[in-house]
């Protein structure tokens, strides 16, 4: 007669554990379809974002507001078709990166654009990464490969933070590694865990362009902590956890304010 085998109590609570740490990432036997609207996004997001970087080079005042024009644009047209909560989200999003940007680069002076100003593509473009970041996470590959992903995301994010504090580089990144711990941490207790993965390959991508065209250079002492900082910081990306929380938590509040105003506007 065949015993059932049970595991072992240690084995039991290890799985437990990990369970609880990966509750918000897709399962292994999710289902996932491959929408063409998800990769479209992305790729078109990549690809404006390095053309935005070609007309950034050399351009004047007139040249970025041109662009703030189009991004503009290009944003409500790639919100055509997204439910309302993703509307809501983006909107947020945009408004909150905003202040951060107003507040980061103008008033603490962490970083300072070409011409210290907030481009006029910024606000926009923040809204197509957050959008590009959503689109991507919720993407078939993403959902099929979530954890894999996952793991090369915290490979080369960890492995560029450690180099930044190894001593190596000439400009030391301190800040980078405080914000990929951070990360980190918002890996294992945000609500949208593969919103932060995604966010990794746009923001790294946006970040290199930028300040190798010269749009904007991180300070190399952060204004905040006094702490040497990379140009631009590895962990940079861990920014947009807290923008999709705030996107997140303020979308239902946002949506229930706007139905309040139309009720109220019904003759």
């Amino acid at each position: 007669m065949d015993i059932p085998r049970t595991a072992a109590p240690d084995q039991l609570s290890i799985q437990a554990i990990w369970g609880k740490l990966l509750r918000h990432f897709p399962h292994g036997n999710a289902d996932y379809a491959h929408r063409t609207r998800d990769y479209f996004i992305a790729a078109f997001t990549f690809v404006c974002v390095s053309i935005s970087a070609i007309f950034e080079i050399g351009g004047s005042l007139g040249v970025q507001r041109g662009l703030g024009v189009v991004a503009w644009m290009v944003l409500i047209g790639l919100l055509l078709g997204e439910s309302r909560e993703t509307k809501a989200q983006v909107a947020i999003a945009v408004i909150f990166a905003t202040v951060g940007e107003h507040f980061a680069s103008l008033y603490m002076g962490g970083y300072t654009y070409r011409f210290e100003n907030v481009p006029a593509y910024v606000p926009p473009g923040h809204g197509m990464v957050y959008l590009t970041a959503v689109a991507l996470a919720r993407s078939g590959f993403f959902v099929r490969y979530a954890r894999g992903i996952t793991a090369f995301v915290i490979g080369v994010w960890g492995g560029w933070s450690l180099w930044g504090i190894s001593g190596l580089p000439q400009q030391g990144d301190w800040v980078g590694a405080l914000l990929f711990c951070i990360f980190l941490g918002w890996l294992v207790t945000g609500r949208s865990p593969m919103v932060y993965v995604a966010a990794f390959f746009i923001t790294t991508w946006l970040e290199l362009l930028g300040t190798t065209v010269g749009a904007w250079k991180w300070a190399s002492i952060d204004p905040l902590l006094g702490w040497p900082q990379g140009n631009p910081p590895s962990g940079v990306g861990a920014w947009y956890c807290l923008v999709d929380a705030v996107a997140i938590g303020g979308a239902a509040p946002m949506l229930r304010g706007l139905r309040r105003v139309m009720h109220w506007r019904r003759p």
